[in-house]
C-alpha cells in the first residue's frame, strides 16, 4: 500500500513530538539532579555553616568587661578601687524617632537636653547600644524613673561598675584617668596582640596609661537569645572575664597628703606674703627615696578630679581643663621643664671641681657686681651689698652668685663644653625613664643648640662668655624638670649612684595570691663618674645651707639634720619662680624632696618650709615650720 502525502507529514510529525519529549525528558532529569544534588549540599556539606548563619539571627554575643585591677600605695592603702554605680540609659533609636523623650528624661536628671545628646553621638562603638547618659542616681530619682518606665520607652536603670576614688583628686596626675579608646590607639594595640574593640574604656595618661595591659584583665562573653527585633529573651551562657591585676605603688599615702597640702600652703603663702606677694599660680613637688629611686610622693598644683572622666568628660569639664586661666590643670609639673635657677649651682660645682677648675679650699671676693666680662656686661649678686672674702663651701651655703660666675667663666676659657658635659651625665637635658607618660626632656643649651635655635637670627647664633656664665648659675637657656632635681639630689645624697626614678613597685593577682615585685635592670643604676671625696665636699657644703644659710630660717629647730639648696630663678615678664631641694637624715638619708612655685617668689621663704613640712611628715615628727622665721634671701 502506498503510503499517501498526508500520511507522511503525520508520520513526520508524531517521530519530531517524540524527539521532543526525549529532551524534555532529560532536561527534566537533569534538572532533577541539579536540585537533589543541591539538596544534598546543603544538608549534608553545608549543614554546619548554615545552622550557624540560623542561630546568628536569634544569639547574640554580648563582650563583659573585666573588673580593672585596683591601685595599693606601698604600705596596701587602697588608693583606687571600683565601686557599683546606679545610672540611666536612653536608646539612640528611640531618642531618634521620639525626641520628646530627651526633655522628659532632661527634666528628671535635672540635666539640659544638649548634654544627653552629647551622650548619644560621643561614643564610637555600636550605634544601637544604649548609651549612659547619667551615673548614681539618687534614691528619689531611682524610683520616680522606675514608676514611670511605661512613660519613658528606650530609657533604663543599670547598675554598672565605675572607677572609684576614695582620695578625691589625690594623686590624679599619677594615677591617671580613663576614656575611651581611640581609632588611633586601637590600632596600637591591636598590633601587639591586645583585645580591643571601639568603645573600650582604656588608660589615658598616668599609671592607668602606662600599665594598661596589667589593670584591664581580660574580656568575658554573654551569650544571649534574642527575638526578631534583637531584645535579650534569656541568657544560654556566660564565660566569666578575668579580673585585672592589682598595681601596688612605691607611693606612700600618708607622704603623698602632706605632699599636696604642703604645695598648697606654699602656693598660698607666696600669694599672701608677710612680706612680698607674688601670683604664685602653680606648682609641684617631688619626694624621692634615694636608696632605690622609689617615687614615695609626687604633685602638680592645679590638680583636677579623675571622676570628671567617667563615662566621658563633658564640653564645658574639657574646656575648663584646657584654659589658659585655669592654668591647665591636667599638666603633670612635677615632668615639666622649667629654668632651676641656684639649685643648679652644685652641677657646676661638682663638675669644676672633678676638672679641676676650682679647689676646695679656694677664696673668692664678692662685692656684689661681678665685671669679669668687662664693665659693659656687669652681672649682680642677689646679695646687693656683695658676700666680701667667701669661700667655696660658704658660697654655696649662701648662694653667692659670685662665684659661680667666676666658675662659669673658667667653663667658657676651657672651650670644651664641660658644663654641658656634666649636665648631661648628671642627668639633664634627657628623660629619666620613670613610668608615667609626658615626661619632657628639659634643655642643656650648647654651641649647636643655640645656633640650630637661631637659625634664622643669625646675630643671635654665637655662643658667648655671658652663656656659660649664666648657665653656671642656673640661668639663661637652662631648663630642667623637678623629677630631674630629685633625682640627682637623690644620688648626691646617697654618695653617687644614679638610680631611675619609678612608680611601679609590685603587681598583686587579681586574687591576691601572687605577688611581683618589678625587678630593677642593670641599667637603672649607675655610677657617677664623680670622687667620694667632691661628692662629701657637696654634701657638707648642702648641709650648711639649711644651718648657716638660705634655708637656715626655714629650718630652725628641726629635729633632723638637712642638707638642701634654695633656688630663686628670674623668668622674662614673671615673678620669680620659688625652688627648694633638700634631703634627710642628711648623715643616712631616706627622702628627696623637691618644691616649685611659679612665681612663687623667694625658694627660702616659699618653696623650703613646704619640704620641711613633707620631711616631718615623711620622718614621723610632728612639725609643721614651728621655728620658721620669714627670710627674703635665696
Amino acid at each position: 500500500m502506498e503510503l499517501t502525502d498526508a500520511t507522511l507529514d503525520k508520520n513526520i510529525k508524531l517521530e519530531d513530538i517524540r524527539a521532543r519529549l526525549v529532551i524534555l525528558t532529560f532536561i527534566a532529569i537533569g534538572i532533577f539532579i541539579i536540585l537533589i544534588s543541591r539538596l544534598w549540599f546543603f544538608q549534608v556539606m553545608g549543614g554546619q555553616r548554615y545552622m550557624e548563619l540560623a542561630e546568628g539571627n536569634y544569639i547574640r554575643v554580648v563582650p563583659v568587661d573585666a573588673p580593672r585591677g585596683l591601685i595599693y600605695d606601698r604600705n596596701g592603702q587602697v588608693l583606687v578601687n571600683n565601686r557599683p554605680s546606679i545610672g540611666v540609659t536612653i536608646s539612640p533609636t528611640v531618642a531618634e524617632k521620639q525626641p520628646e523623650i530627651l526633655h522628659k528624661l532632661g527634666k528628671i536628671l535635672g540635666i539640659t537636653v544638649d548634654e544627653i545628646k552629647d551622650k548619644l553621638t560621643e561614643k564610637k562603638a555600636d550605634p544601637l547600644k544604649p548609651r549612659v547618659v547619667k551615673r548614681d542616681l539618687d534614691d528619689r530619682t531611682l524610683a520616680y524613673i522606675e514608676e514611670h518606665k511605661m512613660e519613658l520607652p528606650g530609657v533604663d536603670v543599670v547598675t554598672e561598675s565605675i572607677r572609684g576614688y576614695p582620695h578625691g583628686s589625690l594623686g590624679a596626675h599619677m594615677f591617671g584617668y580613663l576614656g575611651e579608646i581611640s581609632e588611633e590607639e586601637m590600632s596600637d594595640f591591636k598590633k601587639s596582640g591586645g583585645d580591643y574593640m571601639l568603645g573600650d574604656i582604656i588608660g589615658k595618661s598616668g599609671v592607668e596609661n602606662i600599665y594598661e595591659g596589667l589593670l584591664r584583665g581580660g574580656k568575658g562573653r554573654q551569650h544571649l537569645e534574642v527575638n526578631a527585633a534583637g531584645r535579650p529573651l534569656s541568657v544560654i551562657r556566660n564565660e566569666d572575664p578575668i579580673p585585672g591585676h592589682n598595681l601596688m605603688l612605691a607611693i606612700d599615702l600618708k607622704i603623698q597628703k602632706a605632699t599636696e597640702e604642703a604645695l598648697e600652703e606654699a602656693i598660698e603663702r607666696a600669694r599672701r606674703g608677710p612680706g612680698d606677694k607674688f601670683k604664685a599660680e602653680a606648682g609641684a613637688a617631688v619626694v624621692l627615696d634615694p636608696r632605690n629611686g622609689e617615687i614615695i610622693a609626687m604633685a602638680s598644683n592645679p590638680t583636677f578630679s579623675p571622676e570628671l572622666f567617667i563615662g566621658g568628660i563633658s564640653k564645658k569639664n574639657w574646656k575648663e581643663l584646657m584654659a589658659k586661666e585655669n592654668h591647665y590643670p591636667l599638666n603633670n609639673r612635677a615632668l615639666m621643664a622649667y629654668p632651676p635657677g641656684s639649685i643648679f649651682k652644685p652641677v657646676t660645682m661638682m663638675g669644676a671641681l672633678e676638672d679641676g677648675l676650682v679647689s676646695e679650699n679656694e677664696n673668692f671676693t664678692c662685692t656684689g657686681r661681678w665685671t669679669g666680662l668687662g664693665r659693659k656686661w656687669a652681672k649682680r649678686c642677689w646679695k646687693r651689698s656683695g658676700h666680701h672674702g667667701i669661700g667655696l663651701k660658704r658660697g654655696m651655703a649662701e648662694s653667692c652668685d659670685t662665684v659661680f660666675y667666676i666658675i662659669g667663666h673658667r667653663f667658657y676659657k676651657d672651650a670644651r663644653e664641660r658644663l654641658q658635659y656634666w649636665s648631661r651625665v648628671f642627668g639633664f637635658g634627657s628623660r629619666s625613664g620613670i613610668d608615667l607618660p609626658t615626661e619632657t626632656k628639659g634643655r642643656v643649651p650648647d654651641k649647636k643648640w643655640k645656633r640650630e635655635f637661631n637659625r634664622n637670627n643669625p646675630e643671635y647664633q654665637p655662643w658667648y662668655p655671658g652663656d656659660t656664665v649664666n648657665m653656671a648659675i642656673g640661668q639663661g637657656d637652662l631648663l630642667v624638670t623637678p623629677l630631674q632635681i630629685a633625682a640627682f639630689y637623690g644620688a648626691i645624697a646617697n654618695g653617687g649612684t644614679f638610680y631611675r626614678p619609678h612608680v611601679g613597685k609590685a603587681m598583686i593577682s587579681w586574687d591576691g595570691n601572687v605577688k611581683t615585685e618589678f625587678k630593677p635592670k642593670p641599667e637603672d643604676a649607675k655610677r657617677l663618674p664623680v670622687s667620694k671625696e667632691i661628692i662629701r665636699f657637696i654634701q657638707k657644703s648642702l648641709e650648711s645651707v639649711t644651718t648657716q644659710g638660705t634655708a637656715s630660717g626655714a629650718f630652725n629647730g628641726f629635729p633632723a639634720r638637712v642638707a638642701g639648696k634654695t633656688g630663686t630663678a628670674q623668668v622674662s615678664g614673671k615673678d620669680d619662680f620659688a625652688w627648694f631641694v633638700g634631703y634627710a637624715p642628711a648623715e643616712e638619708p631616706r627622702y628627696v624632696a623637691v618644691v616649685i612655685v611659679e612665681q612663687g617668689g623667694h625658694g627660702g621663704s616659699t618653696a623650703a618650709p613646704a619640704v620641711r613640712k613633707i620631711l616631718a611628715t615623711a620622718l614621723g615628727y610632728n612639725d609643721k615650720g614651728v621655728g620658721y622665721v620669714y627670710d627674703p634671701s635665696r
